[in-house]
């Protein structure tokens, strides 16, 4: 596996010539993508309603292109996993990412054309590799095998030979022939949907191997990691993989997970962060020793970015990737060669250098619990609550949620504190009702749900009437202008609340 390994790293370090000339033309090489986008669905159904032949300007596409979410283009996403085409990208579509849902689905499907999983998704993830090669000239992660965490797809619709699954999956099932030679495990494991059989199967499969480098979102891997640990009685990781260099993150804030990784892994272990979300791939951490990303620029994406202050307008003021400031935060609008066209994803990014531009993820346009990759949002814990209330005869007067996040072999949970009107009669029963209710709201929480592999049942805790007034009184928050965060991906909301009824008692 030596030359493999000295001939596969060469061949992907060539690729640093044209990421350093995107870094060094911007601008230039975002009004080329700008111009090939409309160009390329010019006479698709979206492209002639809003006559994309005419557009010459980015000022002229920003006028007469609206701002969609995805209730905006659910309608024509419905039409083409029914099997036509040339609605919204001229090439067909076969694969949709199924994501987590919006205010009235439970699940996104987001197209994923040949373009797009072509030249963005398969490109970012040989990008990474170029540059991690690139950094590590020494490194042998191809000498080894790659373990690869990804979810499942199915049949979408038979007729029109569609299919839908998580984007990991998607990419899994159309790699090149020299990654699938040096993958860890077999396919038919990898892309099980069973994830407490998958688990197992692919701790015993992998156990065995040589393997060099992770991919995956962190709270999985991690249950896969503590699996292993448990199958082989080792006390580390690299007791198990001695040649073990590299983790490729994404899907959620590492930082918690960090001390874990740590306490398990080799001390001279690399990690790097993608930003590869079902819209698109996005982001790299190009320096290892960074807490940020480079933009990729030449992925057939065009950026936009929406001030904050913006999101509540009817028509929202976006910039160009040449107008954006560094330290400001921004909701990210793109424009894809998958036939999204100025669709607001939802993320908040924050450019940490402009020269060249480089990101780090803030957050969500909207309050969310994210630490497990469930991304829950206020309208399904709104809905769910309301469900839990109807069933146990409670009123909510307040209440705030928090990540619980893993610890050791302890399991992770949401922790919500609540101040009841009327409480409910049992209280564990509450909590039932308001698990079940958010399963049936968000597929990506029904399935952290499963079986506890990785969120157990939600945290109750009440409090006190007139508990919030006195934790916004002591923090000099009282007032209309103020309100109370729901949701929250960190603990320090709950946990000041928390301290403050402790100290009550």
């Amino acid at each position: 596996m030596t030359l493999f390994n000295s001939v596969i790293s060469w061949f992907i370090r060539k690729r640093i010539h044209q990421i350093e000339l995107f870094m060094k033309y911007p601008h230039e090489v975002q009004e080329e993508w700008f111009e090939s986008l409309l160009h390329s669905a010019r006479d698709t159904e979206w492209g002639l309603k809003h006559d994309y032949r005419s557009i010459t300007s980015f000022e002229e596409y920003r006028q007469r292109v609206p701002i969609s979410d995805y209730n905006a283009v659910k309608p024509y996403i419905d039409r083409l996993r029914k099997g036509e085409n040339n609605i919204l990208w001229p090439s067909e579509v076969k694969w949709f990412a199924k994501s987590s849902g919006t205010t009235s689905d439970k699940s996104k499907f987001i197209p994923v054309t040949a373009e797009a999983l072509e030249e963005c998704h398969m490109k970012g993830g040989k990008d990474l590799l170029s540059i991690y090669c690139n950094s590590n000239p020494t490194s042998k992660i191809f000498s080894g095998k790659v373990l690869g965490m990804g979810g499942s797809f199915r049949s979408d619709n038979e007729f029109a030979e569609t299919y839908h699954g998580d984007v990991s999956a998607i990419i899994m099932e159309n790699l090149p022939f020299w990654i699938q030679l040096i993958r860890t495990p077999d396919m038919s494991v990898a892309l099980m949907d069973e994830w407490e059989d998958k688990l197992y199967r692919m701790a015993m499969i992998t156990k065995d191997e040589d393997v060099t480098n992770i991919t995956g979102v962190p709270s999985w891997t991690l249950v896969l990691l503590n699996k292993i640990l448990e199958i082989t009685k080792a006390q580390s990781i690299t007791e198990v993989w001695p040649n073990l260099e590299l983790f490729v993150h994404g899907g959620v804030n590492f930082t918690p997970y960090r001390e874990q990784y740590r306490r398990i892994c080799p001390p001279e272990m690399h990690y790097l962060e993608t930003y590869n979300a079902s819209e698109g791939f996005f982001g790299i951490q190009d320096r290892l020793d960074g807490d940020d990303m480079l933009l990729m620029l030449d992925y057939g994406i065009f950026y936009e970015f929406m001030p904050l202050s913006e999101i509540e307008n009817e028509n929202p003021k976006t910039l160009p990737l040449w107008e954006v400031e560094a330290g400001v935060n921004y909701a990210m609008v793109i424009s894809t060669n998958a036939g999204l066209w100025r669709y607001l994803i939802g993320d908040t990014v924050m450019f940490t250098s402009i020269d060249p531009y480089r990101i780090k993820i803030t957050g969500r346009t909207r309050s969310f619990i994210n630490a497990f990759g469930e991304e829950l949002i206020i309208d399904n814990a709104e809905k769910a609550l309301a469900t839990a209330c109807e069933k146990t005869g409670a009123l909510i007067t307040e209440y705030t949620a928090a990540p619980i996040f893993l610890k050791d072999t302890e399991k992770a949970a949401h922790e919500w504190v609540i101040e009841f009107e009327t409480p409910p009669e049992n209280l564990e029963y509450f909590g039932e009702m308001l698990d079940n209710a958010l399963k049936s709201l968000n597929s990506d929480y029904e399935a952290k749900r499963y079986h506890n592999l990785m969120l157990l049942l939600p945290v109750i805790r009440p409090v006190p009437k007139g508990t919030f007034y006195e934790w916004f009184r002591e923090r000099g928050k009282l007032g209309g202008q103020h309100k109370v965060p729901r949701l929250s991906n960190d603990r320090k909301y709950v946990e000041g609340i928390l301290a403050l009824h402790a100290k009550s008692m």
